[in-house]
Order: C-alpha cells, then sequence, then structure tokens
C-alpha cells in the first residue's frame, strides 16, 4: 500500500515545500527509495541542492534502517525519550547558525579586505575562494573522521565549537583598532597610496578564517546525517517524520543564509563589521550549548569505516605488489566468485590489490583486508576513477560561481546602489543569486522536467548528464553578460564619470544561480547514480572536491593572470583596470570546457540503463512511479548480481 506524504503547509513556499507525492514502491520505506537514489532524485522533483545533500546523507544513515542506535548511555534507544523532532530541532540550530556565519562571511568579505584593509582586489578575491575552497575540502577530512572513528555527534560537536571559536576570533580581528592599518582618505585610495594590512595584524584574520573553514566543513559535511539519525525509518510515523525533516533542514539553510545576505550584510557595511559578526558568533556559541545541551535527548550510531579507506587500502596494496605477476587467469584472485560486482579489463594494473599471496594464503590471512582486496574492492574503486574525468570538467563551473562572491561584490561598489535614499549593501545583491536559485528549481519541477518527459518518456526527463551541461552553458553566458556589463560600466565611470545602477549586476547573478539549479543537482545525482552502492558517501565528497577545486581554480587563475599581465587587467580601483577581459577570458575557458565535457559525456557508459519507458500518463496527472521504481530496481540488482533474500 502506498503512503502519501504531504509536507507542512505553513513553511515557507519554496519547491521543497510543494512535495506531495504518491510513493508507491510495494512497501512505501525511505530507505529503499535512498539506495536506489537515482530514483530518489526522480521522485524529489524539487531541485534544491541542500536537499539532495540531504539525501545523499541520509542514505548512509538508513542502509541499517536504524539498527545500532543508542543513546548517550551506549544502551539501546527508548524511541520514547530520545529522537523525533525535539532532538532534530536541536540539530538545526546548528545548521542554522552555520549558514549566518559562512553565508555572512564569505558574500561580504571581500569588499572588508579591499576597503578596510587595502588589500588589492584580485589578491583579497584570492583569499575568499581559497577560504571557500578549504572550507568544502575539509568537509571530506570531517567526513572521514565521523565515518571511521568519531561518529556524526562527536563531530558536528567539536566542529560546530570550533566554528564558534572562529568566529569570535574573527569578530576580534576585525573590531581591535591595531588590527587595522590607518584609514585611507578617497585620493589616496584612487592613487593607490593606502597602507597595506602588514602580516602581523592579517595574522588573527587568516586564523580565524581557516578555524571557521576547518569548522563550517565538519558540520557541512555531518549535520544533515545526524539530524536523520534521529528518525527511524523502519517505524512509519517517523519514516514520514524524515521526510518533513529535509524540508525544515533546507528551510534553515535558505533563512539562515538569507538573513545573512541581507540583514547581517547591512549590519556589517552600516552599523559595524564587529557588530556583524559578533551575531554570528553569538548564534554560533547559543547553537553550540542547545547541541550540546541535547545530548540526553539524541539518538547515536557508531561509526562503520569510511569508503576512502578502502580506495587508499586497494592503492597501497596494487602498489605494494606491483611486482606480482598476474595471475593466468582473473578467477584466481581473491573472492573472484562471490564478488557483487562483475570484474573488468580496466585499470588492471588494480587488480593485483586482490591477489593473494601464497605465504599470506598459507598463514591464514585470507580475510585481513591490509593484506589483499576482494575483486568487490577493487572494481568498486575503478567505478570511482572511472567518474573522474566528468568531475573535472564540472570544476570550472564553481570557479565561475566564485566570482559571484568576489568580483560581482566588488563591482558593486563601483556602481549606483541606491534606491530612494537607502542604499543596498554591495554584499546584498547576492540575494538575487538565492532568487534565482530557488525560481529555477520551481521552474524545473513544474515546466522543464515535465515536458522533458513527455519527449523523451524517461522518468528524469533529461539526464544527470544534460543537466550539468545545462549548467555549463547558462555559466559561460553568464560570463559574457559579466563581461558586457563591466566594459559598459567602466567606460561610463571613465569618460562620463557616472555610475550606473548596480542592479545591471542581477542577469549575471540570475544566469549563474540557473546554472547552479542544473549543475549542482547534476553533478550530485550524477556522482551518486555512478558510485558503487557501498560507496555513496563518496558521491558527497566527489561533489564537494568539484566545489573546493573550483574555488582553487579561481585563485590560481587570478594569480596566473596578474602575472600575466603585470596586474593590469585586475586592479583594486576597477575604473584602472580591465575586469571585462577577465570575465571573456573565463567565458572561453567555458567554451573549451564545455566541449571536452561534451565528447566525455558523449563516451560515458551509465552504470544503469533503464530500459522501461516512463508512463506520462498517470491517473489525474499524477506520474505513474512504480513502474519507474521497480524496474530500476531490477535492472539494478541483474547488473550488480544481487538477488533479493
Amino acid at each position: 500500500m502506498g503512503c502519501l506524504l504531504i509536507p507542512d503547509s505553513t513553511m515557507l513556499s519554496t519547491p521543497i515545500i510543494h512535495l506531495s507525492l504518491y510513493l508507491q514502491s510495494p512497501s512505501c520505506e525511505l530507505h529503499k527509495q535512498l539506495s536506489n537514489f537515482s530514483t530518489a532524485l526522480s521522485l524529489f522533483p524539487s531541485s534544491s541542492p541542500s536537499l539532495k545533500m540531504v539525501l545523499v546523507d541520509a542514505h548512509a544513515s538508513t542502509d541499517g534502517i536504524n539498527d545500532g542506535a543508542v543513546d548517550f548511555r551506549g544502551n539501546p534507544v527508548d524511541k520514547s525519550r530520545t529522537g523525533g523532532w525535539v532532538a532534530a530541532g536541536l540539530i538545526l540550530g546548528t545548521e542554522f547558525a552555520e549558514r549566518v556565519c559562512v553565508m555572512g562571511i564569505s558574500m561580504n568579505l571581500v569588499t572588508y579586505l579591499v576597503q578596510d584593509l587595502h588589500i588589492p582586489t584580485a589578491k583579497s578575491a584570492t583569499i575568499v575562494t581559497n577560504f571557500m575552497g578549504t572550507l568544502n575540502l575539509l568537509g571530506l577530512l570531517a567526513g572521514f573522521l565521523a565515518d571511521a572513528k568519531l561518529g556524526r555527534y562527536l563531530t558536528v560537536a567539536i566542529f560546530a565549537s570550533i566554528t564558534a571559536l572562529g568566529v569570535v576570533l574573527l569578530t576580534l580581528a576585525t573590531t581591535l583598532p591595531r588590527m587595522r592599518p590607518p584609514q585611507c582618505s578617497d585620493y589616496r585610495r584612487q592613487h593607490h597610496q593606502c597602507i597595506e594590512a602588514n602580516g602581523s595584524q592579517l595574522a588573527l584574520l587568516y586564523a580565524a578564517l581557516y578555524t571557521i573553514a576547518l569548522g563550517g566543513g565538519g558540520i557541512k559535511s555531518n549535520v544533515s546525517g545526524f539530524g536523520s539519525d534521529q528518525f527511524d525509518t523502519s517505524d512509519p510515523k517517523e519514516e514520514k517524520a524524515m521526510i518533513f525533516f529535509f524540508n525544515r533542514f533546507y528551510f534553515c539553510i535558505s533563512i539562515g543564509s538569507l538573513f545573512a545576505v541581507t540583514v547581517l550584510v547591512y549590519i556589517q557595511d552600516n552599523v559595524g563589521r564587529g557588530w556583524g559578526y559578533g551575531i554570528s558568533a553569538a548564534a554560533m556559541v547559543i547553537a553550540v550549548i542547545i547541541l550540546l545541551g541535547g545530548t540526553p535527548l539524541y539518538r547515536f550510531k557508531m561509526p562503520r569505516g569510511s569508503p576512502l579507506t578502502v580506495i587508499w587500502r586497494v592503492f597501497f596494496l596494487a602498489w605494494r605488489k606491483r611486482n606480482i605477476h598476474y595471475p593466468s587467469h582473473p578467477s584466481l584472485l581473491n573472492e573472484y566468485h562471490n564478488a557483487k560486482v562483475s570484474h573488468t579489463q580496466r585499470f588492471m594494473c588494480l587488480d593485483k590489490a586482490a591477489i593473494l599471496e601464497d605465504y599470506y594464503s598459507a598463514s591464514g590471512n585470507k580475510d585481513n583486508p591490509w593484506i589483499v582486496s576482494t575483486v568487490t574492492q577493487v572494481e568498486e574503486v575503478k567505478m570511482v576513477i572511472k567518474l573522474l574525468p566528468i568531475w573535472s570538467t564540472c570544476i570550472l563551473f564553481w570557479t565561475v560561481y566564485s566570482q559571484m562572491t568576489t568580483f560581482t561584490i566588488e563591482q558593486a561598489t563601483f556602481m549606483n546602489r541606491n534606491i530612494g535614499s537607502f542604499t543596498v549593501p554591495s554584499g546584498s545583491l547576492s540575494v538575487f543569486l538565492f532568487i534565482s536559485i530557488l525560481l529555477f528549481t520551481s521552474l524545473n519541477e513544474r515546466i522543464f522536467v515535465p515536458f522533458a518527459r513527455k519527449l523523451t518518456h524517461n522518468a528524469q526527463g533529461i539526464t544527470s548528464l544534460q543537466r550539468v551541461g545545462v549548467g555549463l552553458i547558462f555559466a559561460m553566458v553568464a560570463m559574457v553578460v559579466a563581461a558586457i556589463v563591466e566594459k559598459q560600466r567602466r567606460e561610463a565611470a571613465v569618460q562620463q564619470n557616472s555610475k550606473i545602477s548596480a542592479f545591471w549586476l542581477v542577469p549575471q547573478f540570475f544566469l549563474v544561480g540557473a546554472g547552479e539549479a542544473f549543475a549542482y543537482v547534476g553533478q550530485l545525482e550524477f556522482f551518486i547514480r555512478e558510485a558503487p552502492d557501498r560507496m555513496k558517501s563518496m558521491s558527497t565528497g566527489l561533489f564537494l572536491s568539484t566545489l573546493a577545486m573550483g574555488f582553487f581554480v579561481s585563485s590560481l587563475l587570478v594569480s596566473l593572470v596578474g602575472k600575466a599581465t603585470n596586474k593590469t587587467w585586475l586592479r583594486s580601483n576597477l575604473n584602472r583596470g580591465r575586469l571585462d577581459n577577465f570575465y571573456w577570458m573565463l567565458a572561453v575557458l567555458g567554451v573549451l570546457n564545455f566541449l571536452a565535457f561534451l565528447v566525455l559525456a558523449m563516451k560515458h557508459q551509465y552504470k544503469i540503463q533503464q530500459y522501461n519507458s516512463y508512463n506520462v500518463k498517470g491517473e489525474n496527472g499524477q506520474n505513474d512511479w512504480n513502474e519507474g521504481i521497480t524496474s530500476e530496481i531490477e535492472m539494478k540488482e541483474k547488473v550488480e548480481g544481487k538477488e533479493e533474500p
């Protein structure tokens, strides 16, 4: 019997909140949908980035339904006293505070670096992108620690405390007068005569930023999974509550981000940085206190090990056995006949990790994972490697995205931001980025995907790689528009001594937001679909690494362009620079990257091909999900050699 899931109508009207889905799978158990995530992505038509990330984490928490959940004393959980909405609500506060801190910093930091610390624009942009890249990269480390040793609760608690410490340090760094250079007049600023902040003044700022990056990465990669651990998916009531948890989780992300880029950015620019960051610090400290205070109410899951350990072990063993000859037939490899993934001929050098040496075989070490890997483990690593070419072409999108938090914000400071007597903070213009994301996720759900389904007769509408391709096209167009707008802005400032409206920046925010609505979901869906079943958490890791690398590539490009042009393109005074040329360069790189992506995408063979066509003639306009779900589950079982127990 299917079950009807109707989200809380009192929540904000976002695409996530409009979920009204008939889950017609035989048992309507969420963990079955998540274990076949390619189907789950179709079931949740909203393309919300944050919801997708939540569901990836939720997969890990539903693998065992809720087996092994214990209370804070290590005893089996009493469902009447632990978990549920009270516990999940306390955890949501941590995510809200993290969004307030990170978005309030990243979206307006470049203006502080340029205007208050007198750091050149190019260097300021590099500081911001390095900060954001490090935050996303450290999320991988925190995810590994949670999976391998600490568990989600300890990881979230530790890294939330680290974030609170980092924001307190940032508040001090932006408040103490000795942490800033002397103020600079407009005349000195125009003639590049401002005194730049020295190393000792920047030391505390860097310490604060990278402390926040460490803490924020730890929260990002674990808090949603810890929240979903509070619901037992073997209980129909709690299973339904988990869906509501996803909605509320995204609600916290949205409200936290919007609060940060509007209220906090205004306070930072008009009241004082210390006040703006102080509010963030207070929010984070309160969130940590609430999180720790709720310890007796939580359900805890013991760490089960990280797939990164398996990957590292396969490479280590293959290298250690590199001089050993291949066996006469692959069937002689360890656990060949019991493999859950069929042996393949690609990357055969890794097969040596599954060779069991005679000495260890005689001594009974066949089951020691540090002595020999199984064919299944080797093939799973091969499947991850197969994703890397596509992974590499996804990076440039986030390089383009990073410009929305750096140079585009700095552009706004040279433009007319007045609405009557009110001056819009330059960092607050990024609100159009979030509006665009929400708008296009809604359009995806209600217009684009249903129309594509009718054309393709496929449950997805368009494939994950097609989504990524659309996102890359939006990114290219955004950079073309950004270059044209910057050229017009500069000509008006230099030739006419006038400022054009800052709202001319809205199109590039709008286009990048639209691109994110496609690229974010397409990338995450692709990695989830194509990652080995037992390494689903790797999909989050691969995705976070594309974000991190995108920010780092931006830093690299800024550095290379500065050296190649003798710092004539990217200058603190944008009126004397040629930022438009930098945007044109990104547009050209986008075209080349898109061509490479097309070649790789056309060659890529999906792990699972869905043979049953999608039924678009469901009763009352509702989609008949059952056939798509069942066919894909059956096909996956055939491909991977699984059988129902």
